[in-house]
């Protein structure tokens, strides 16, 4: 048999070390699952921020995963972690938040995962607000990462406004204009006049923040998991009789219970519709026509009304069970999402609030709130007043079921099966079971 030769073995040798070369070049950026919610524009821009940090260094890659809608994607998230195979970061909505504190072999608290990774960290540079919302209630530790914050808003076709006769610069700014104006655009020839999303988080969270109301006792729960709901109260069975009354008369239409109002907004089909200011992105991607932004209405005849908006939107969790590469990698790209300037343009291009104090600062410096006005609604309504104890936010379990239990609740009003009263009362009765299960449950 032939030997081998010298410059065989030496061309053998070389080929080895540049298949080595290869190899470690490609495992040197330590890959990072992100799993979010956020799709169309929202999407484009997570996968923007992504790649911009992964051009920033070499070290680490973060892969952003749609996962659907912000329910789906929480069961994918702790379908994966019970599976062994969890993302590093998971986005999760913020009635998912005492869900998450819960789960706390399955969590690994952000302020840890930054001091272990020994990057600085200043929880203070937060808007208050904001992080309170994802804050240990007895350290006040971020446990997860601010990341999409929002309120409800009103937007409004100014084109249909003119239409109508009404003044395009002057949204609605009590429950009564918003039924006026309503009333004007159907009589113009609009299939619809007025409509809202999310009428849980919109009608009945922050309507009653926005009127001074508790929607839970104990601080809506951040003083203990044995919270009461108490959101059917006088003022808000009002609330739902007056939108029961526009349904019936015509001028608020009911589209469904998520997002469906956004295309129904930027369509063109109503004129008047409640969502949350994170559907800016989309409304700017899609309308032809142009429309603004006014802040959530309240009953001119509460006393203490307008008090202040409680955020909607999602943070950012990371999960428990990587390594420490992976957990410095995730301290970088956090520590990335929260800089000035990325914050400021996630915040410019969204709609979605400013997390930190820093990125609404420049983002006032670089003259767009002068440019795009509207754009600041979202943040002087959370700045609107100093929160009251019950005011700050909901922290109470199993939010994302008692979510759904009213949302079938209020369509046996939309349909006129039942009065709101009822539907109230039921929700109420149905949530305190799903809260008395999760208490004990962490008990």
């Amino acid at each position: 048999m032939k030997q081998p030769s010298l410059r065989t073995f030496a061309l053998a040798g070389v080929g080895a070390a540049l298949a080595l070369g290869m190899s470690t070049s490609a495992l040197a950026a330590t890959e990072i699952q992100f799993w979010h919610s956020m799709e169309s524009a929202l999407g484009d821009r997570v996968n923007q921020i992504a790649a911009d940090f992964n051009a920033s260094q070499s070290d680490y890659k973060i892969v952003p995963i749609y996962k659907g809608n912000y329910e789906q994607g929480l069961a994918a998230g702790i379908a994966a972690f019970r599976a062994g195979n969890a993302p590093a970061i998971l986005q999760v909505y913020e009635v998912g938040t005492a869900t998450m504190i819960g789960a706390k072999k399955a969590v690994k608290p952000v302020w840890q995962v930054m001091k272990d990774a020994g990057e600085t960290f200043d929880e203070k540079a937060f808007v208050p607000a904001i992080a309170g919302y994802y804050a240990d209630s007895k350290t006040n530790h971020l446990i997860s990462m601010p990341f999409n914050s929002s309120t409800p808003v009103l937007y409004y076709n100014k084109d249909a406004f003119k239409k109508a006769g009404l003044d395009p610069n002057t949204p609605p700014k009590t429950w009564a204009d918003v039924n006026a104006a309503a009333a004007k655009l159907k009589a113009s020839g609009m299939s619809c006049g007025f409509t809202m999303g999310w009428q849980g988080w919109t009608q009945l969270e922050n309507y009653s923040a926005w009127h001074a109301l508790p929607y839970a006792t104990k601080d809506n729960g951040f003083g203990g998991l044995d919270a009461k709901l108490e959101f059917n109260g006088p003022q808000q069975v009002k609330h739902i009789q007056f939108l029961a009354d526009m349904a019936k008369n015509g001028t608020f239409t009911y589209v469904g219970r998520k997002d469906e109002v956004t295309s129904k907004f930027y369509s063109g089909d109503c004129g008047i519709a409640m969502t949350t200011s994170g559907a800016l992105a989309n409304i700017g991607k899609y309308a032809k026509f142009s429309y603004g932004v006014g802040m959530m209405p309240y009953d001119a005849d509460v006393k203490g009304a307008p008090q202040n908006a409680i955020i909607g939107g999602a943070s950012l969790w990371v999960l428990a069970g990587k390594s420490a590469t992976e957990y410095k990698g995730v301290a970088k790209f956090l520590n990335y999402l929260a800089s000035p300037p990325v914050a400021a343009k996630w915040h410019q291009d969204t709609g979605y609030l400013p997390v930190t104090k820093a990125a609404y600062e420049l983002t006032e410096k670089q003259g767009f709130y002068a440019k795009n006005p509207g754009a600041d609604t979202a943040i002087k309504q959370m700045l609107n007043k100093d929160p009251l104890p019950y005011t700050r936010g909901l922290r109470l379990g199993n939010m994302p079921q008692i979510r759904t239990v009213v949302d079938e609740e209020l369509e046996g009003v939309w349909s006129g099966k039942q009065t709101p009263k009822a539907a109230l009362d039921k929700a109420v009765e149905r949530g305190n079971d799903l809260l008395a299960r999760f208490a004990k449950q962490g008990s």
